[in-house]
């Protein structure tokens, strides 16, 4: 009779185990299948946030570095010092350039003004013999009215052949300088033009002259920015990535040194599935837990979708239309903000970590 209740006990001891494991299945099954009507959850999630290359603009050789690596800095602190003697000597040429256009803008100015002077004294002389001319005339006037008074009394026989041969000659005189006088007006004349044809060109000069001026000054602004890209910067507060360069290295114009992530709040970029997105609207709560730091949610709420599926922004994005078409479930980037970017917690997350997001549907 003992041997026949002990196997008894057993059988109904496992029948116990089994209907609580059950039991207990199919409460968390339940549990789990009313959650999924509310949330929709993923893991494929990491925290993000700004990260500014720091890119230097000239080349040149590494003169110090200033800074070490996880360092935090401030925007416009010191990072790197390049060697600048090579952009300081074209700092130089361009300010001797600059010189030079100056001084023939000098010269040109004077040549203007030895011209203007010249024209000035030419319109003079012009002027000069314009008034000898109408003397002339008058003299020339006087001396035909003699002339032919002294014609009609010598045909009287009432003045000596001398008397008018002295009128004839007063007559052709005053004719001989009227017509030197035309002459010396048509040389003033054209002296004239040909100076005022010289001041013209030298104003063209002097134009020439302002610009290569302005050029110049352009040179020298350019050589002294390009000067003051020796000094690189922190474009933002942040903390630096792990510092590549070394003094004495040449680096490049355009290329990446390091890199700093920035002082700003982080976010969440959670990869969902397609047949996941149907009800996630804009706005819905989110709960991010965080695998650095378990049992401590944080609240945030979802603020946009991506416009396209990670798939698309890769490198070598699937074709569908080639090869055999095999269809995958696609995943969208999400981005989740978290509400309070102030809690300390939030100062201890770093990008690439990773999270786990529940979206509350309802």
């Amino acid at each position: 009779m003992q041997e026949t209740s002990a196997p008894k006990k057993r059988s109904k001891g496992f029948v116990i185990v089994l209907a609580a494991l059950v039991l207990g299945g199919g409460a968390f099954g339940i549990s789990k299948y009313i959650h999924s009507l509310h949330h929709e959850e993923t893991d494929n999630a990491q925290i993000d946030a700004n990260v500014s290359p720091v890119i230097p603009r000239v080349s040149g050789f590494v003169k110090e570095v200033r800074v070490k690596d996880n360092q935090h800095v401030k925007k416009g602190d010191t990072l790197v010092v390049l060697d600048d003697r090579d952009l300081a000597i074209r700092v130089q040429q361009a300010e001797n350039a600059l010189s030079t256009a100056k001084a023939n803008l000098g010269a040109a100015e004077a040549t203007t003004s030895a011209a203007e002077t010249g024209i000035s004294t030419a319109q003079a002389n012009v002027s000069t013999i314009d008034a000898q001319i109408e003397a002339a005339k008058v003299n020339i006037w006087r001396a035909n009215q003699d002339y032919e008074r002294y014609a009609n009394l010598i045909k009287d026989h009432s003045i000596t052949q001398q008397q008018y041969e002295q009128a004839l000659a007063a007559k052709q005189t005053a004719e001989r300088q009227l017509d030197v006088l035309v002459r010396q007006k048509a040389a003033a004349t054209r002296q004239t033009s040909v100076v005022a044809s010289q001041s013209s060109a030298t104003a063209k000069q002097i134009n020439l002259a302002n610009a290569a001026i302005k050029q110049r000054e352009t040179d020298v602004e350019d050589a002294k920015l390009n000067q003051s890209y020796t000094v690189i910067t922190a474009p933002e507060d942040g903390v630096l990535s792990k510092i590549y360069v070394q003094p004495g290295q040449y680096i490049t114009a355009g290329q990446s040194l390091f890199s700093v992530v920035m002082d700003t709040a982080p976010w969440v970029v959670a990869n969902f599935k397609e047949t996941q997105l149907e009800k996630m609207k804009l706005g819905q709560k989110v709960t991010v837990h965080i695998d650095a730091f378990p049992g401590t949610p944080l609240e945030a709420k979802l603020t946009s979708f991506s416009p396209a599926t990670g798939a698309k922004f890769a490198l070598l994005p699937p074709d569908n239309a080639s090869g055999n078409f095999v269809k995958v479930v696609q995943r969208l980037p999400v981005k989740i903000e978290f509400d309070d970017p102030s809690n300390e917690l939030i100062k201890r997350l770093r990008p690439g970590m990773n999270v786990l997001v529940d979206v509350h549907l309802n």
